[in-house]
């Protein structure tokens, strides 16, 4: 199975959600990552989110499940100057380094882009921040709710009723994840040209802008600010959005002419084809209200997985809106095994959205690992000798798995 960055080393330096996610996916395609987390509790992650309060309280939470698997953990002390010749030689060892801390921290720790590049100048550093480099906002700190609500994103979901309102899962986390992924492998790809590496700046405002890019296009060239729609769709067609049937509700996607007339024919709404309120998107738009009411009446026959069958076979954009449990066990979701289970977990996780000719990703080697579970053979290989480690071990400077028995 191809594993694009089978030989790559990376150094990850991340916290919470969109740090942890991109190495997670960099491990997917086969780099090497090693962990770094503190010696006290590890990543914030582990001991919360998620529904499994016992998971989390032992520091093993299905949010750090998520994105931990094929890493290893090394716990070591950064304050101190003995933890950060450790964190030196990992960056010296290292393709690249995947770090989601606020500018000021990496000042306090002499861990800056222009001091990680002395240390190694073929070092990829990719840092994602709030707001990126540059400007008033650089060190404010920012998670996925608090870009959705200063993006924009967040005023255009939801209705007027409801007001602003929070996507339902963290999609500026694992977008910020993917773009610096992207980012990444750019920056790679200038290396093999150039023989240097690069500081990788990645922004999670300008991520939610890039979600957004239809929709910012057309209000700087219009200057009409967008307003909350509810699930009626981007592209303002009547016979697009979401609409009850006998049972469920479908979501259509019907903005081309061609699909407005398969539409009619599934209907049984032929007539819709040459009826002056509806024979164009322009009489469309029009009567909208109408369409909608005679759209509604002719959904009402069957539900929405009946109808999304025969849509499907028409050439109809539709899709029965499912809750998750029922989307994941979709037989083109099982088929496609979009979810894995790493080597030695029972816990199946998500990996990635796309295919390399055609092959799933492998399976990741090992399960996410506990706190520090390979802080002494990361040592070891870094040429640490064993009264070395025994000493920083000893000093509360580094920590093991070993250390928790």
């Amino acid at each position: 199975m191809s594993q694009p960055l089978a030989g790559l080393r990376v150094i990850d330096f991340t916290h919470v959600l969109a740090g942890p996610a991109c190495s997670y996916f960099l491990a997917l395609v086969g780099a090497e990552v090693i962990k770094v987390e503190s010696v006290c509790k590890g990543d914030a992650m582990r001991h919360r989110g998620g529904t499994d309060k016992e998971a989390a309280a032992a520091g093993m939470s299905t949010a750090y499940l998520t994105q931990g698997a094929g890493k290893s953990s090394i716990a070591v002390d950064l304050e101190t100057a003995a933890g950060l010749e450790v964190m030196e030689r990992l960056l010296k060892s290292a393709d690249i380094f995947v770090e989601n801390h606020l500018p000021r921290t990496l000042d306090r720790l002499n861990l800056r882009e222009d001091r990680t590049r002395m240390l190694n100048p073929r070092l990829i550093h990719c840092a994602m921040t709030g707001y990126g480099r540059g400007g008033d906002r650089e060190n404010m700190p920012a998670y996925d709710v608090n870009i959705q609500a200063a993006s924009g994103l967040m005023s255009l979901t939801g209705t007027r009723e409801t007001g602003p309102t929070r996507t339902g899962a963290p999609i500026m986390d694992y977008s910020v994840a993917l773009a610096a992924g992207f980012a990444i492998c750019a920056a790679l790809n200038e290396r093999n040209r150039t023989g240097k590496g690069s500081f990788v700046d990645v922004s999670m405002l300008e991520t939610a802008f890039t979600l957004m890019s239809s929709t910012i296009t057309d209000f700087l060239a219009t200057g009409h600010a967008p307003e909350q729609r509810g699930n009626a769709a981007n592209s303002r067609s009547p016979a697009a959005g979401s609409f009850p049937c006998k049972a469920g509700t479908l979501s259509l996607g019907v903005n081309e002419e061609s699909q407005f007339n398969a539409l009619a024919e599934v209907l049984e709404r032929a007539y819709w084809k040459t009826d002056p309120r509806f024979a164009s998107s322009s009489a469309r738009n029009a009567n909208s209200a109408q369409l909608e009411a005679e759209l509604l009446d002719a959904l009402a026959a069957r539900s929405a997985e009946e109808w999304e069958g025969v849509m499907a076979r028409a050439g109809v954009p539709a899709a029965m809106v499912r809750k998750l449990p029922e989307s994941l066990g979709l037989e083109h979701v099982v088929a496609r095994n979009y979810i894995q289970k790493p080597s030695g977990s029972d816990a199946p996780v998500p990996t990635l959205p796309f295919r390399y000719d055609g092959e799933n990703t492998p399976p990741l080697a090992c399960e996410a690992p506990v706190l520090g579970q390979q802080t002494d053979q990361i040592l070891g290989d870094l040429g640490f000798d064993t009264d070395e480690t025994a000493d920083l071990l000893k000093a509360g400077i580094v920590r093991s798995s070993k250390s928790w028995d």
